[in-house]
């Protein structure tokens, strides 16, 4: 294993993902944002680094490397934020995450404050950026309560991709319906653009009445009950750095048929 001091000098934003701040690109954005200090110094640009004697803050409070890693899953309630700071906020989900080395850990994707459900926390850059990097295509799955029930056509617009308010669309994996139910439905993302699932159903004509996100790839939410937390598994983590998704084929043979049976 290497010493510690081996590891100087390192580029500014590869401490904070070391340090379990956010992951590189995220702390690259912090920087450019003016929120980072070395040796009680703003730091604003890229190609800076520092040595084991610095002294770096994050909003004013000091961040320091670690050799353990975190990673947690947690059912974060509504009215939480993801954000790990904001003036106008007072719930913020990462608080609910009862460990000593709290500070250390950032979420990797986002829920808005209206939404609720699971979310995974660490302090691992590396993990972080393999979840979020496009060809993994981790799935994340929700259960959305509608105001009415949904046309399939209209699920099927959403299948092939909605032009919204950018270049490139919005567009959902698969659904799935809920058996006896009439207003919840089961979708399925891979990207996950912020308020996509909500965007979706508001340019189609519904309201949104409640979305819970029950899966990130190979983990469930299941029984964790709201606000509380639990440490992943092994085989959790190696499933989700393997892209593994839990979905059975009978399942994607059923969205392909009800798709192709209102198309004829």
């Amino acid at each position: 294993m290497k010493e510690t001091n081996d590891l100087y000098p390192l580029r500014l934003q590869a401490y904070l993902a070391k340090c379990g701040v956010a992951s590189r690109r995220a702390s690259e954005e912090l920087i450019k944002q003016g929120r980072v200090m070395v040796n009680n110094r703003t730091v604003t640009e890229m190609g800076v680094k520092v040595g084991e004697d610095d002294i770096v803050q994050v909003d004013g409070e000091t961040v320091e490397l670690t050799e353990q890693l975190y990673y947690i899953a947690l059912n974060k309630p509504r009215g939480y934020v993801c954000t790990n700071y904001d003036p106008n906020e007072e719930l913020y989900a990462k608080s609910l995450i009862t460990i000593r080395d709290n500070n250390l850990l950032y979420n990797v994707g986002r829920l808005d404050k209206e939404s609720c459900g699971l979310l995974l926390f660490t302090n691992d850059g590396k993990f972080a950026n393999a979840l979020m990097h496009p060809k993994y295509e981790i799935e994340k799955e929700y259960l959305v309560k509608i105001d009415r029930p949904v046309e399939i056509e209209d699920l099927n617009k959403a299948l092939d991709g909605l032009y919204i308010d950018m270049s490139k669309p919005y567009r959902i994996k698969r659904y799935d319906f809920v058996p006896r139910t009439k207003q919840y439905i089961k979708i399925t993302l891979t990207e996950g653009k912020n308020r996509e699932i909500r965007k979706i159903f508001a340019f189609l004509g519904y309201d949104v009445k409640s979305l819970v996100r029950i899966r990130i790839g190979c983990v469930e939410l299941k029984n964790l009950e709201t606000g509380e937390w639990r440490n992943l598994k092994k085989s959790e983590i190696e499933g989700l750095l393997q892209g593994k998704n839990t979905l059975s084929d009978r399942k994607r043979t059923q969205k392909r048929r009800i798709k192709d049976g209102n198309r004829n």
